[in-house]
């Protein structure tokens, strides 16, 4: 009975770590990236909208450089945005984004994450904290996106 309470304990603490737990929240001594919202959730070829997120509420510690990658995918499924913009130590940023007028109407999808960082780890712990640029990695986890309509 003792090994079965132990076992059930110790799944229980794994699953309570990195890639499932909130965002801004501490997995082990990592940190996830801040969620990201759209100033809409609709919008037409030639249109703008801005992509933003608030600052984690923990430390991700990313650094006076650090950079967000925002890649926009229009109905087709074809990447039509792929580019950076400035992010700040704690996560925060905002940055309007313009539709190409080739963008193929349909649900389309919009990603953010930090770039040229490991921004998830599923063991719980921060890979990216301590370790010199060569042995920074992305770890497995989905890749955070929002939903977007691109209209006609």
């Amino acid at each position: 009975m003792r090994k079965a309470a132990g076992i059930v304990a110790a799944v229980l603490l794994l699953s309570g770590t990195g890639c499932g737990q909130p965002a801004g929240t501490f997995g082990g001594d990592g940190c996830m990236p801040p969620s990201f919202s759209l100033s809409a959730d609709a919008a037409r070829p030639g249109e703008s909208f801005t992509i933003s997120a608030d600052d984690a509420t923990c430390n991700p510690r990313y650094g006076d450089t650090a950079q967000i990658q925002l890649e926009v995918m229009d109905g087709s499924g074809v990447k039509i945005v792929d580019t950076l913009a400035p992010m700040n130590d704690a996560g925060g940023f905002s940055t309007a984004v313009t539709l190409p007028e080739s963008a193929v109407p349909g649900t389309g999808s919009v990603a953010a994450f930090p770039y040229n960082l490991d921004w998830c780890d599923d063991t719980g712990r921060n890979n990216r904290v301590g370790h010199g640029a060569a042995e920074i990695h992305r770890a497995s986890c989905v890749l955070p996106s929002q939903t977007l309509t691109i209209e006609p």
